[in-house]
């Protein structure tokens, strides 16, 4: 039996509350800890046991960094990078056109500037050179630099790092390996197939990060100091953590914390400007670099200039990061709105195939390369099923793809590009890239549906909502989120808490936008809370809950707190409701 009797919710899911082991096991921990019960509640679920839940509270970075050298070919990578800091070579850093990429590339140019030299960014254009290394650009790199490092892509570019004669390479990223390696000085990424795959949440600039760890061990050890501060470069690679959706877990987690503490002391130009122009208005958290900033980063690369997130991150010059986030803020209003003409487009069409498949995909003529991926996850999120959605220009079509948890997308894209029937393809688990010919489309997504099937996606339905526990609107204080905010950093891999909230009434309702919904609730006894539903016109429940009629609902979502003309409120960001 469904939590509150409710089997079937306004978006289809069954809603299951928190089993009796972990009730026990936070009643337990509240009655031998001072911790909040709210937060014991959390830490149970996450599975932390008693005597090590103070230790979850303040997580360490030096207790949870593993050794860098626990990668193949960390040590080698930074012999060679310090090698050519030390001969005062000529440095290229080809990076991926993302957050990753670029917050990878400006790890890397900020560490080098802080050495006294300089270094050339390369970013790839989406559209004309699409992702990763190609052949052209790393041999016109090879001519003028002594080593180009690629950052969150290179792993499976045999063929133009083979073309960049004359220069040494290093590949430091995290996309899934293929059976060989390219032929480099050094290939540093803990999803190479002979990893054990134990440090494999890592986003690229995780990586690169580690790598200058190993760079400031090897200094010290040769007498050379120590070089710059790496905690000052931690608001980069939390940035670049959130917004390539890597899992907070492990050192993820310490990592994201810390690099949110050095974020709000607003000390570097690029950020500090893009938080200016999202118009953020409170301490940086987990959803404001998910949904504030990494979309307006992302957006160079979408549909504009690919290497104008990299050069944000990467500035020193305020007045040059004012007007490369005001140019990237420009590009997200344009990014949103061919997004909405696409998703549409797409929705329909998959529609018409069936939510009901292993795969849910759509091709259209002429959309974006730039929001594909965007519009593979709002398909992903609707269906409950893998995604891919295709832009098609001329011969070719180029697509992004989103799966779900359990589901290892990556691996059936890289065996569709293996077995020929696409011209290229990679990724990991949860999101992959692919070109494919026109002509062989409809071959290669229905191949790929027969591998998704295999894994059990055609078995999948609408997920179950986990919740955790049960409150009522006066419970919900900006006293007891901050409580809860203790066991966070929350996002991927770490689910913030998800509460029922029973038996309320709409007191005010109104769509804001195309698709979201601005609600009011009340318990009729005086309590109540204000609710945002994101996205909520993409279901059916959107309209139903506009069109209440007076009706008492349950709802479910999660809490945080809204600032608003300085002063704070519980808000619930809701994510799902059911009749009462």
């Amino acid at each position: 039996m469904g939590f509150l009797n409710v089997e079937q919710s306004l978006t289809g899911r069954c809603w299951q509350g928190p089993g009796v082991d972990i009730m026990r096991a936070a009643e337990a921990m509240a009655q031998q800890s001072e911790i909040p019960a709210p937060v014991c509640q959390v830490l149970a679920r996450r599975g932390v046991p008693s005597h090590e839940a103070a230790g979850f509270l303040t997580p360490q970075l030096k207790d949870l960094l593993p050794d860098p050298r626990r990668m193949k070919d960390m040590e080698v990578a930074a012999q060679r990078f310090l090698l050519a800091v030390q001969r005062r070579e000529r440095i290229a850093v080809f990076a991926d056109y993302d957050v990753d990429g670029g917050g990878s590339a400006a790890l890397l140019l900020v560490w080098l500037r802080q050495m006294g030299l300089g270094a050339t960014l390369y970013v790839p254009d989406r559209i004309d050179e699409g992702y990763g290394p190609n052949d052209d650009a790393m041999a016109a790199l090879a001519r003028d630099h002594d080593l180009i490092i690629c950052v969150d892509c290179g792993t499976l570019s045999h063929g133009p790092i083979a073309a960049a004669k004359g220069a040494d390479v290093l590949v430091v990223d995290h996309h899934l390996g293929g059976e060989t390696l390219p032929d480099c000085v050094a290939v540093v990424n803990p999803n190479r197939q002979d990893e054990d795959g134990e440090l494999g949440y890592f986003c690229a600039a995780g990586v690169v990060f580690l790598m200058l760890v190993e760079a400031r061990r090897q200094l010290r050890e040769a007498g050379h100091g120590t070089g710059p501060d790496l905690m000052a470069l931690l608001d980069l690679v939390a940035l670049a953590t959130v917004a390539d959706v890597a899992p907070l877990i492990g050192a993820n987690r310490a990592l994201v914390r810390q690099g949110l503490k050095v974020m709000a002391a607003r000390q570097r130009p690029g950020l500090v400007a893009l938080a200016d122009v999202s118009r953020m208005d409170s301490a940086p958290s987990t959803y404001s670099l998910g949904f504030m900033l990494g979309p307006r980063v992302n957006a160079g690369g979408r549909i504009g200039k690919a290497d104008l997130g990299a050069r944000l991150l990467a500035t020193d010059d305020p007045h040059e990061a004012s007007s490369i986030a005001e140019r990237l803020d420009q590009l997200n209003t344009e990014r949103r709105d061919i997004e909405n003409a696409v998703r549409a487009a797409a929705m329909e069409q998959a529609e018409s195939r069936g939510f009901d498949a292993p795969l849910v995909w759509a091709a259209g003529e002429g959309w974006h390369p730039g929001v594909v991926g965007i519009v593979a996850s709002r398909l992903k999120e609707a269906a409950g099923r893998p995604a891919v959605v295709i832009g098609l220009d001329g011969d070719e079509g180029k697509g992004s793809g989103r799966s779900v948890s359990g589901i290892d997308l990556g691996a059936a894209i890289q065996r569709l590009a293996s077995d020929g029937l696409l011209i290229k393809g990679g990724g990991h688990k949860m999101a992959a890239g692919l070109s494919v010919k026109r002509d062989q489309l409809e071959a290669a997504m229905a191949r790929l549906t027969e591998l998704l099937e295999k894994q059990g996606a055609g078995d999948l339905g609408p997920a179950d909502l986990k919740l955790d526990g049960l409150l009522m609107p006066g419970a919900a204080t900006v006293d007891m989120i901050e409580q809860i905010e203790q066991a966070g950093p929350y996002g991927a891999g770490a689910p913030a808490p998800r509460y029922a909230f029973p038996d309320l009434q709409i007191r005010f309702a109104k769509r804001i936008g195309e698709t979201h919904l601005k609600l009011s609730l009340s318990d009729g006894i005086g309590g109540g809370i204000d609710a945002i539903c994101f996205g909520a016109f993409d279901t059916p429940m959107g309209q139903k809950l506009l069109d209440h009629g007076g009706a008492r609902f349950h709802f479910a979502g999660r809490l945080e707190i809204n600032t608003w003309g300085g002063r704070q409120s519980a808000q619930l960001r809701l994510e799902d409701a059911a009749p009462a």
